[in-house]
């Protein structure tokens, strides 16, 4: 089983990378939705780094409801969701972070844009390019969902029927 991390903002948008990681990768997967945050100079900001359940209340309940519906969308695929923070700015606490949660790869949309959701959000690419894991660049406009569609075709038989 692999574990896939994926940096968000928690916009609903941020959640379109689903689709397309399920359509391209075929084993069963963990995935972690991520958001970093640079540690604060202030000693009372880091005597209140355990108290950060605050930082939950980032995350729509909208969010949590679309992750919930691709879960059960995909039971072969997805064995679980989840949401972590990353507090730190250095390379190496990071890949202490994706050690911890034993992340396989990194994945992005190919036209991310950081979006910070406070003022110590920091932009995930400048840890994410360094840490040595994989890194995927997904595109979502090559995801095609199947649809029903009616054939329309004439063949030359039929056409030469109508004609006669």
């Amino acid at each position: 089983m692999k574990t896939v991390l994926i940096p968000t903002d928690f916009n609903l948008e941020s959640l379109t990378i689903l689709e397309t990681l399920v359509q391209q990768k075929t084993e069963k997967m963990n995935i972690i939705f991520l958001h970093a945050f640079k540690l604060s100079d202030s000693i009372t900001d880091m005597l209140m780094l355990s108290r950060r359940s605050r930082d939950y209340e980032n995350v729509s309940d909208e969010f949590y409801n679309a992750i919930n519906q691709f879960k059960s969308k995909y039971p072969s695929q997805v064995n679980c969701i989840g949401i972590e923070y990353f507090y730190g700015s250095t390379v190496a606490a990071f890949k202490n972070f994706l050690e911890a949660f034993d992340v396989d790869y990194i994945a992005y949309l190919k036209n991310y844009n950081f979006k910070p959701i406070n003022k110590y959000s920091i932009d995930p690419k400048f840890l994410t390019e360094r840490s040595g894991c994989e890194v995927l660049y997904l595109n979502t406009l090559t995801v095609h969902n199947t649809e029903n569609l009616i054939e329309t075709k004439i063949h030359e038989a039929q056409l030469q029927e109508s004609n006669a």
